[in-house]
């Protein structure tokens, strides 16, 4: 069924030109990133989303997206370490490293507790690529295993499960799917500490994930919630998408994300199965304009549906991951086209030279009327989408 599926998608991808967008190497990368470091407040808040108009909203580091502007430092570093500094590519005009790593150090505190539940595994994204860079950095031991701690002890036995939210019901037990991109964290802090407890944590919420918030066509539910009690699903519903029977767009590229890492993580192919099922929706359901809406199952009417460019370029990462992990070629092929295409279109659209965003056009929570916004994390993902399409030779430095 899968080698059928695959060659249905190439027939369908062949026509497409999968030429990584020129924006995705454009010397304002750096130069924007730079200005933003420059920007932070001391004492340190982060930028999590813009305004409409495309200036940063600064927040607390105690804020799920805290990790992803000082993450953003290590991965230019990366592209200069893959593209070396040109005049022309605007790499040289800092040190990103110590950029990353200065600002890192807001997150510190927060390894002694902070409330964002769930979202440990985004809060450690900048002490992860630092092991990369020094894996003898202490600080930056201390800070994955004080953030897998504190996402280990939310983990249900009965339930399966890490808890997401927290609620005034201690009994409603909710997880979203969102937290498949937390497990990995656990994995850190396990080849750090010979702690095998963490990564069989990990392995129940994916497993437990992936029997209770996928539907049918390969769709997901954005949470779910259970009797902490009884380990019984109460109830399925969304909480940024449409309607509790829609796909949210970003929960659903989380989702392929998150099952494509686990199966990289384990070698079990069940989570490439379902990382497969769900990139099939996501990718069906695209509109003929390449555009990723907020919510697949939003009306049209009376208004076009917006964008949400974090979830064009969150899949894009995910896609590669999956292209990676593909032993057909054609399936690789396939899917490195589907992410080439998503950045292509998303860039056509949401790219703004004038913004302190590199992207536009994101939708941080529609229900709360929160759009049109840049991203940092939908930042985060082009950047690295295009570091990863480098490495494997894909695109060019300039």
């Amino acid at each position: 069924m899968h080698t059928l599926l695959t060659l249905l998608y190439s027939c369908a991808l062949a026509s497409a030109a999968a030429t990584p967008p020129a924006e995705l190497y454009s010397s304002l990368i750096p130069q924007k990133v730079l200005a933003t470091f420059k920007a932070l407040p001391n004492p340190v808040k982060y930028p999590q989303w813009t305004s409409t108009s495309g200036t940063w909203q600064y927040f607390s580091p105690d804020t799920w997206t805290s990790g992803f502007f000082p993450v953003t430092g290590y991965e230019v570093n990366t592209r200069r370490t893959l593209c070396s500094a040109t005049p022309a590519n605007g790499l040289g005009i800092a040190d990103w490293l110590a950029l990353g790593r200065t600002a890192s150090n807001g997150l510190i505190p927060l390894e002694n507790g902070n409330g964002q539940g769930h979202d440990q595994g985004f809060l450690s994204f900048p002490f992860v690529e630092e092991l990369l860079v020094n894996p003898d950095n202490a600080t930056a031991k201390t800070a994955i295993n004080a953030f897998a701690k504190i996402l280990a002890n939310r983990f249900n036995p009965v339930v399966g499960a890490t808890r997401s939210w927290d609620s005034s019901d201690p009994t409603n037990f909710q997880v979203i799917i969102d937290n498949m991109m937390n497990l990995e964290l656990l994995f850190h802090a396990e080849t750090l500490t010979g702690n095998s407890t963490l990564s069989k944590i990990a392995i129940a919420h994916a497993d437990t994930t992936m029997k209770n918030h996928i539907r049918a066509d390969g769709s997901t539910w954005h949470v779910v919630e259970y009797n902490a009690n009884t380990g019984a699903v109460t109830r399925k519903r969304t909480a940024q998408g449409y309607s509790d029977s829609s796909t949210w767009s970003r929960g659903q590229a989380w989702g392929i994300y998150g099952f494509a890492n686990m199966y990289r993580l384990t070698g079990n192919e069940d989570y490439i199965v379902t990382a497969r099922r769900l990139a099939k929706y996501f990718l069906d359901n695209i509109p003929a304009d390449g555009i990723v809406p907020w919510d697949f199952n939003a009306p049209l009417i009376p208004a076009p549906r917006p964008a949400d460019s974090s979830a064009s370029t969150i899949a894009a990462n995910a896609l590669l991951l999956l292209a990676k992990h593909e032993s057909v070629p054609a399936s690789a092929q396939m899917y490195t086209d589907a992410a080439i295409n998503l950045l292509s279109n998303i860039t056509r659209l949401a790219w703004k030279p004038s913004w302190q965003s590199l992207l536009s056009n994101g939708t941080v929570n529609k229900p709360a009327n929160n759009q049109l916004t840049g991203t940092v994390y939908g930042d985060y993902y082009y950047i690295k989408a295009g570091n990863e399409l480098i490495s494997r030779n894909l695109a060019k430095c300039t």
